[in-house]
């Protein structure tokens, strides 16, 4: 039995009926976007509850084995050649074991958001695309598509359609904008729901980027999310 990640639990309102898993990046830790909760019009949407977890501490090799919050190692600046394949299925099987947790409190796998950002983002889409149950969506911010080259293969078609929001700053010096465009490409190529932004800024959070997620929320929780009680 995996042992569940250590996180903070925020509900926009009680009894939640949908769930938000946010997986924050490189360095950070789940404080990192639990202050944004505030910021986000989420009035259209059930109770939402947010769960922002906090990744394991481990050596970087690309910050001379420095140790940090990570979901993964890397190795190479270019964030794709000589990737942590084991760590990126280590921590695949912790965020996995959090969605379960969520649905053995009441909520149903379709009223259940990832989202991430940067290495978060990549295990967003990591983990969410190849899930064996339909996710409400999947919010992937300036990050990228990890082990693509297996991606194909590894998908699962309970996610074939599920709404990915994407976005990516125009200026961002840590996971390049082409880095972004090359993940939007692989998945529109294989026919992945794609709701794709930018905006102007580096490796952070724009206050647009803020009410598009709002948006998105409300259209993949808003209409589709059920009352179902939460235990």
């Amino acid at each position: 039995m995996t042992t569940l990640l250590p996180r903070i639990e925020i509900e926009s309102a009680p009894q939640p009926t949908a769930a938000v898993i946010w997986l924050h990046g490189l360095g950070a830790d789940g404080n990192d976007f639990a202050s944004l909760v505030p910021q986000l019009d989420l009035r259209q949407c059930p109770p939402i509850r947010f769960i922002f977890p906090h990744a394991p501490s481990m050596p970087i090799t690309l910050n001379g084995g420095y140790v940090m919050p990570a979901w993964y190692d890397i190795a190479s600046p270019s964030l794709v050649s000589r990737q942590d394949a084991n760590g990126i299925q280590k921590s695949e099987r912790a965020i996995t074991a959090l969605i379960e947790q969520q649905v053995a409190r009441g909520i149903p796998y379709q009223n259940i958001v990832l989202a991430g950002f940067s290495q978060g983002c990549a295990m967003a889409l990591h983990t969410g695309l190849r899930f064996a149950h339909p996710l409400a969506g999947i919010v992937a911010l300036s990050g990228y598509l990890p082990l693509a080259d297996r991606f194909a293969d590894e998908r699962h078609a309970a996610n074939a359609k599920t709404p990915i929001f994407m976005a990516h700053g125009t200026q961002d010096p840590v996971v390049v904008l082409a880095r972004g465009e090359d993940s939007r490409n692989a998945l529109l190529k294989l026919g992945h729901t794609v709701n794709w932004h930018t905006y102007p800024m580096e490796h952070s959070v724009h206050p647009r980027e803020v009410a598009d997620i709002s948006t998105f929320l409300t259209q993949v929780l808003g209409a589709g999310a059920r009352a179902t009680q939460s235990q």
